[in-house]
């Protein structure tokens, strides 16, 4: 049996990547390990909490005692590193924070691995380490060209820089230590599960809610849009089939400005649940400080050489995200009124 330890698996990303994993395959053992901070949410991973496969374990990603046990424990062959504090206007308000999760703890988790799989300098067959990064390490693009993964790296906010910091200690330890690991950067995400901060499921709830939907400066930032899905099936292929030491971008070749995302989630809210949602709605803020212009990511080295690409066009996508979201919007309102706490007391302590 495969034993994977998943950092941060409580989050919009991670939780996806859990349920797809058990879905893929019966003979693995998946631990889950989440310090369940405010985007940290078990009900994420209801469907398979009592899977005997699959066991959390809350705690932190830079508690170096912890992590030293886990590792003893359950002997893992694999990690898969999405624990990490990833909203922008959050780091630019308090960047220690990221530097805390995203720095030293992917620093801790390199040292425990290392100490468990590194035997005489040789390291234990089939192990590996994958770090889960963004396109947002790379800057930003011009009108034209996309990031390629032998783009410098120039981060524009503390959360990017702190990425970066943490993309350079993994290439390190396979420089100096020779452990197989595997980088991956990604475009936005999107799909169910995504804590209500971030722009498609914040604008579906302030529509839902008849409030201001916010639009930095004129809104015509540009972002490559990635369902989810198609984000951990590309995950699963990096952590089975990539060369170690490599970096792989995945992106869904999907572009969109910010203003037209938020326009086609009031065009199908209008149509589908609520005639009184309409442009009106979009007040235009100040831009955000630091805010780059346009990611872009260039996946043709995954595709060449896992076989990988997006299934999911950007249509379907969001109509699919959108639908989740009225489906579930009593998970929306829990975790936005600040029930989750309550809840998850009621429901997963002592389990």
């Amino acid at each position: 049996m495969e034993k994977i330890l998943v950092t941060g698996g409580a989050g919009f990303i991670g939780s996806n990547f859990i349920i797809y994993m058990l879905k893929q395959y019966e003979n693995i053992l998946i631990v889950n390990l989440d310090a369940l901070t405010y985007c940290g949410n078990l009900e994420n991973l209801s469907e398979v909490e009592d899977d005997p496969r699959y066991h959390f374990v809350k705690g932190s990603v830079t508690d170096s005692v912890l992590l030293e046990q886990l590792f003893i424990e359950y002997e893992f062959d694999k990690v898969v590193n999405f624990a990490a504090e990833s909203h922008v206007d959050r780091a630019i308000l308090n960047p220690n924070i990221f530097i805390e999760t995203n720095v030293l703890g992917t620093a801790a988790l390199l040292a425990a691995a290392r100490q468990s799989w590194e035997k005489d300098s040789v390291y234990l067959p089939g192990v590996k380490f994958v770090q889960i990064s963004t396109d947002e390490v790379y800057g930003s693009l011009g009108a034209t060209g996309f990031f390629l993964e032998t783009t410098p790296l120039d981060p524009h906010s503390p959360y990017s820089a702190s990425k970066a910091s943490a993309d350079l200690l993994v290439k390190s330890y396979f420089d100096t230590y020779q452990m197989p690991i595997n980088i991956t950067r990604c475009s936005n995400n999107y799909g169910p599960y995504q804590f209500p901060e971030k722009l498609i499921p914040l604008m579906i709830n302030n529509c839902l809610n008849h409030r201001s939907l916010p639009v930095y400066g004129d809104g015509l930032q540009v972002r490559d849009w990635l369902y989810v899905t198609d984000h951990c099936k590309a995950i699963d292929m990096v952590l089975n089939e990539g060369i170690p030491g490599e970096v792989y971008n995945i992106g869904g070749h999907n572009e969109r400005t910010n203003i037209v995302i938020v326009k086609t989630i009031i065009e199908y809210i209008s149509k589908v649940k609520d005639s009184e949602v309409t442009e009106q709605l979009i007040t235009h803020v100040g831009d955000r400080k630091g805010h780059d212009r346009r990611y872009g990511v260039d996946p043709t080295k995954i595709k060449d050489a896992l076989g990988w690409f997006p299934e999911t066009s950007f249509d379907d996508g969001i109509t699919r995200t959108i639908d989740w979201y009225l489906e579930n919007y009593d998970w929306v309102k829990r975790i936005t009124s600040g029930e989750y706490e309550q809840y998850y007391e009621h429901n997963y302590t002592n389990r």
